[in-house]
Parts: structure tokens; C-alpha cells; sequence
């Protein structure tokens, strides 16, 4: 029996690499694209794996979809800036619109209609249906909008996991949690906003369970496009966080908390009238996935 094929994009970031691995460790065959500056250092070596690089145009890309011939595509590629600048939009739209777009018209090009979609909790600000905390979040929904078109046209099948705070061993992507690391190891000082924001961490294996559990369903499920939300369901002040951090790690941190004020939008509650994935639910509590992240 051949093995499943997938195509992963965004596979040069944590998570992306992440799942491109567990799919390997699963059996799959997966072809990875990546731009052409990208880095494929976080990959492992494996005959299963195959490098793809995009040069940015529509048509290319369309023959690496034919070759690739995959039964599903896990589109974790984006931009995430969580302010812009004026000279930021061109990399946004390119990143998160135009590059998706061309993705989705290869896959209906060439038959392929699965797509494992990725998503943010920010696009909820204030549990709106449609409210977003900034412009990364607000291409998020204009994409899925572009989405419906084919899912009208080419029979796709869609399913867009949401994430909310994600982080892992091996995480050293520039978020608050790198920051507390420093400060643990380094003994140096920070200022950071006072503190009451409720921040929901997900640890990376839970995440790529949410995946892998999605993709199984997608046969099954009712609706040609769904949406859900993959959330600890327990979110905590980063105050708290920080202290357990010091807890875990045995080390103080020297945190200034209201050294610099919240940001514009500032997310003081996360997003709450998500649905999960069906069957999906976090195994590693924050204590065991902090030590973890923090030792690694």
C-alpha cells in the first residue's frame, strides 16, 4: 500500500515543521514548498520528504501541485505581524492572499480537494463572529472569504483550524514566553504591559493533534467549510504565567509589570464561542509543557 501524500506550506516555521515531521513519524510521503529563500535547516532528512521551491508565480506552482499529487494540502504559511506599517502591506497581502490564493487555484487545477486550513483566534477580538485584532488577522478572514469561491466551483473540502497561542520544545519564535526564558537564564530585567491580559497557551503536540484529528474527519464532516478553535480552555493572566514559568524553572524573574502599556487592541480576553474539533481535546498542562520548553 503507497503511502498518503500531503503538501505542507509554511514547513520553515515551528509548527509547520512540527506537523511536516509527525506526518513522517505517521507514514506519510510529504512535499514540502517553500520559497525560495526560505530555509529547509528545521527539516529532517528523509526519502519520504520532498523539497519544493516556489518562485512566486501562479503557473509554477501548478506543476509542482501535478507532481506533488497530494490527497490533502495543510496550509500553515503566513505572514504574522501583530502591527503593521505602511511599507508592511505589500509582504502581507503577498504572504497571506496572494500566495494562498494561488495555492488554492493549483489544488483546483489539479483535483486536489482537501485543504487543512490555518486560522487565528484573532480574528475574534472581543468574541466578535467577525472582528479583527489587526491586519494580519483581517487577511486571515479575507482568504477564507476567497476560499468560499472555491468551495462553490471545485467541490473543495475545507477545515480551518484557528490557533491560539501555540509554543514547544525547540520554540524560538520572538513571543512572550522566549522573553520570560531570557529573563530566567539571562537573570536581566523587562518591562512588559501590567500583566491581567489572559493568555491561552497550547502546547505544540496538542496542536498537531488538532490537525491530524481534523484531516481524519474531513469526510465526515457536514459542511463543506468548518471552523474551530484549538484552545487549552483554560486560559490564564500572564501575570500567572510568568509565576509559574519562575516555579518551573527555579529560577526568579525580574519582570517590570506596567513598565510599558498594553498594546493598541490589546487582547484582554481571548476568543470564546469557538468550536473544538470533534474528539479534540490538550493533553500537556502548561506546568508539564513550560518544563518542557524551558529545558529543551
Amino acid at each position: 500500500m503507497s503511502a498518503r501524500r500531503a503538501l505542507v506550506t509554511g514547513a520553515s516555521g515551528f509548527i509547520g515543521a512540527a506537523l511536516t515531521r509527525r506526518l513522517l513519524a505517521d507514514g506519510w510521503e510529504v512535499h514540502v514548498l517553500l520559497r525560495e529563500s526560505s530555509s529547509d535547516a528545521g527539516l529532517p532528512a528523509s526519502p519520504q520528504l520532498h523539497l519544493h521551491r516556489h518562485d512566486g508565480g501562479t503557473l509554477q506552482l501548478i506543476e509542482i501541485m501535478r507532481a506533488a499529487a497530494p490527497e490533502a494540502v495543510f496550509h500553515l504559511a503566513s505572514l504574522f505581524l501583530a502591527a503593521h506599517k505602511p511599507e508592511d502591506i505589500e509582504r502581507l497581502i503577498n504572504a497571506n492572499l496572494l500566495f494562498s490564493t494561488q495555492l488554492v487555484e493549483a489544488m483546483s487545477v489539479c483535483g486536489v480537494r482537501k485543504l487543512v486550513n490555518t486560522g487565528t483566534s484573532w480574528e475574534h477580538y472581543e468574541d466578535a463572529a467577525y472582528n479583527p485584532v489587526c491586519l494580519y488577522a483581517a487577511t486571515k478572514q479575507a482568504f477564507n472569504a476567497l476560499l468560499r469561491y472555491y468551495v462553490e466551483v471545485s467541490g473543495l473540502r475545507v477545515v480551518t483550524l484557528k490557533l491560539f497561542d501555540t509554543y514547544g520544545a525547540g520554540d524560538t519564535r520572538p513571543k512572550v514566553l522566549n522573553l520570560l526564558k531570557r529573563v530566567a537564564n539571562e537573570g536581566t530585567s523587562l518591562g512588559m504591559s501590567p500583566g491581567e491580559q489572559l493568555v491561552d497557551l497550547v502546547y505544540i503536540d496538542d496542536v498537531l493533534d488538532a490537525f491530524m484529528l481534523a484531516y481524519q474527519q474531513m469526510d465526515a464532516q457536514a459542511n463543506p467549510m468548518e471552523d474551530y478553535g484549538v484552545s487549552s480552555g483554560k486560559p490564564l493572566p500572564l501575570k500567572d504565567i510568568a509565576a509559574l514559568y519562575a516555579q518551573v524553572s527555579g529560577k526568579p524573574l525580574n519582570i517590570e509589570w506596567g513598565g510599558r502599556p498594553y498594546r493598541e487592541r490589546e487582547v484582554m480576553v481571548p476568543w470564546q464561542s469557538y468550536r473544538t474539533v470533534p474528539g479534540w481535546q490538550p493533553k500537556v498542562d502548561l506546568a508539564q509543557g513550560l518544563a518542557l520548553f524551558h529545558t529543551a
